[in-house]
């Protein structure tokens, strides 16, 4: 299994890209996310990966970061949705989007990827919305709420008060950008509570 590469950009095409890895070059499928960030051809490149192997196809599929890694894994985990449509959809919206999107049930915001329709979207969305918790995916600038401590039992009262695990991490990733890593319980709980409520 191969987990990341680490070499020179040698290709971009449409939707991937080819990474020289030592005098080998690995094509990579990868969203325009990443593909818009990866810089210029024959500048250094680390590209965290995940290889699926099929009866007729070897893929590896290329991220440039954890979260969209993750993002990645679990829309893969559902039914009806590959490699490509998974992509597809973290072109549209980065991990952050998506786990707001489906915490909120928005099938609309899913469905703006290219080959997700209407149906398909609704099954992201409900499939999802209790495993998109487990991915540290934090407010809109994409910190993550961290894990232990204040900000742990700030996300376990929000999930006790109904919250579901995305919309928790997301609150309390917030709050704790504002108040900072050394906020108490009472003070990001309440935090987290206002910017749930927006």
């Amino acid at each position: 299994m191969i987990a990341r590469l680490k070499g020179l950009l040698a290709e971009v095409a449409a939707d991937h890209l080819v990474l020289d890895v030592q005098g080998v070059g690995y094509l990579a499928l990868v969203s325009g996310r990443t593909l818009s960030a990866v810089g210029e051809i024959g500048g250094e490149v680390l590209l965290l990966t995940e290889m699926q192997v099929r009866e007729d196809a070897i893929t590896l599929f290329g991220f440039g970061s954890a979260s969209e890694r993750d993002a990645f894994r679990l829309l893969t985990s559902v039914q009806g949705v590959g490699g490509r449509v998974a992509l597809s959809i973290l072109t549209v919206l980065d991990a952050g989007e998506l786990s707001r999107a489906i915490a909120s049930g928005d099938k609309a915001m899913v469905a703006r990827a290219n080959g997700v329709g209407p149906k398909l979207a609704m099954r992201i969305v409900n499939e999802l919305k209790d495993k998109m918790g487990g991915v540290a995916i934090g407010p809109a600038s994409g910190v993550p709420a961290p894990k232990g401590g204040a900000a742990e039992d700030a996300m376990s009262a929000l999930a006790n008060l109904g919250f579901r695990p995305a919309e928790a991490s997301a609150a309390v990733g917030a709050a704790v950008e504002d108040l900072g890593p050394d906020a108490t319980l009472d003070a990001l709980v309440r935090l987290a509570l206002r910017k749930a409520a927006k």
